[in-house]
């Protein structure tokens, strides 16, 4: 079974249409383990919130978005245990820390 470590920003095109939806729901409804570091659930809910404040959404679609994609099959991953992996990999690649976590599973799990 292949895995894929899925960015918020991925996820979101399963429920928003957006530029390349079609290639992030090849995702689903295959045999594939989705792994996601437990920040995840933030990173979208913040999505949906960033959406309504925007008027991009009605308020009750993005709550329906939002419980559509946390009760998506994924395997979640604490990030406490990818966090000094992760903080290595932003001092190397200067990027942010919590975007290093996806990374950082990635690498945990040879994905």
């Amino acid at each position: 079974m292949s895995r894929f470590v899925v960015d918020a920003s991925v996820a979101v095109k399963w429920v928003v249409p957006e530029i390349h939806a079609d290639a992030a729901a090849r995702l689903l409804g295959r045999d594939y383990e989705l792994l996601v570091p437990d920040l995840f659930f933030a990173e979208i809910a913040n999505v949906f919130w960033k959406r309504v404040q925007r008027g991009q959404d009605q308020t009750e679609r993005a709550r329906m978005a939002l419980e559509a994609l946390v009760a998506q099959p994924l395997q979640v991953h604490a990030s406490a245990g990818l966090i000094a992996s992760a903080f290595e990999i932003a001092l190397e690649t200067k990027r942010a820390v919590y975007d290093c976590i996806y990374l950082a599973l990635a690498v945990e799990h040879q994905c």
